[in-house]
């Protein structure tokens, strides 16, 4: 069954969860945490998006991300990529360190954002390792408390439903955090009823279903035809051996229109193409950055992505 395309909303919250590939670790020592915290402060003032919570897990991560007009596939892919390049490089390794495509889920902020914080920072909690979610070091909790500083964590929007002062509110919001001590794994905060991908009743679903309308994800068979097609190259071209600059380019344009239009990710075009992941990923990068620089290839691209979606 073909996957359903990503809904992106301006301004839109998303709980977003990254997994070890197999389940493997993904954090290997306390500055793994600090790197991936870094990046992500990084990542809030380039990609203009605020992280709302957070929680970082030995073998997983749970976010709660609020995104501009930017669309979250290209936050992820930044924040997952640069992390992979970050372990394997000092680790000495290759290959992928979180499991195929990132979960996200649109979020009904009025009706879920508290509950699914809660649900975030309790996780440590609800395996045993702590007994409250105060002891956790690598969560946003102590954030909201005012224990501790992280610049990227955003506040203001949810202790402003637990009171107006500020210290009233931080108090009542550990209050209502404790309280979900004894909570168990939940489903409902991580898939929605009528839409998987979002998680709200029928009216806010509606809402955004016809208020934002998603594009069909072309197969990736289908823009690899309509590149070759274009750039007069044949796919057992780009699979070969040759290392020529207008070979990687192409397979560029591929992966920079897959990331686009949710066609596939950038393991997928690598494995197709015999190539390694950040060599794929590096090509899609300077791809991206010629099409800042060059109107006339931005507009390029741009017809490429409408005649792919028409």
């Amino acid at each position: 069954m073909a996957r359903k395309p990503r809904i992106h909303v301006d301004g839109g919250f998303y709980h977003v969860m990254l997994r070890g590939n197999g389940g493997d670790d993904i954090f290997f020592s306390n500055g793994d945490r600090s790197r991936f915290s870094l990046l992500l402060q990084e990542g809030t003032e380039r990609f203009k998006y605020k992280v709302h919570a957070f929680c970082l897990m030995k073998n997983h991560v749970h976010l709660v991300v609020q995104v501009s007009d930017i669309p979250l596939s290209k936050i992820i892919h930044n924040l997952s990529f640069r992390y992979t390049k970050y372990i394997n490089k000092r680790k000495k390794r290759s290959g992928h360190i979180f499991q195929g495509r990132y979960k996200a889920i649109l979020v009904d902020a009025d009706s879920y954002l508290l509950e699914l914080i809660r649900y975030i920072h309790n996780n440590p909690v609800r395996i045993g390792l702590i007994d409250y979610a105060v002891n956790y070091k690598w969560s946003s909790h102590k954030v909201y408390l005012g224990h501790k500083t992280v610049p990227f964590v955003t506040t203001e929007w949810v202790l402003e439903h637990f009171g107006k002062r500020l210290e009233t509110s931080r108090k009542n919001f550990e209050i209502f955090v404790n309280k979900g001590n004894d909570e168990g794994y939940r489903s409902d905060l991580q898939v929605g009823e009528t839409d998987p991908r979002i998680l709200g009743d029928d009216r806010f679903v509606d809402k955004v279903v016809f208020s934002n309308p998603v594009i069909r994800s072309p197969s990736l068979a289908r823009v690899i035809k309509f590149v070759c097609k274009n750039y007069k190259v044949k796919e057992k071209e780009l699979s070969g051996q040759s290392r020529a600059r207008n070979f990687s380019e192409i397979r560029g344009i591929i992966g920079w229109l897959c990331v686009k239009l949710n066609a596939a990710s950038l393991t997928d075009i690598a494995y197709r193409f015999n190539r390694d992941l950040a060599t794929i990923s590096r090509a899609v990068s300077r791809i991206d950055r010629r099409s800042l620089k060059s109107p006339v290839f931005a507009n390029k691209l741009g017809d490429h992505v409408k005649d792919l979606t028409e």
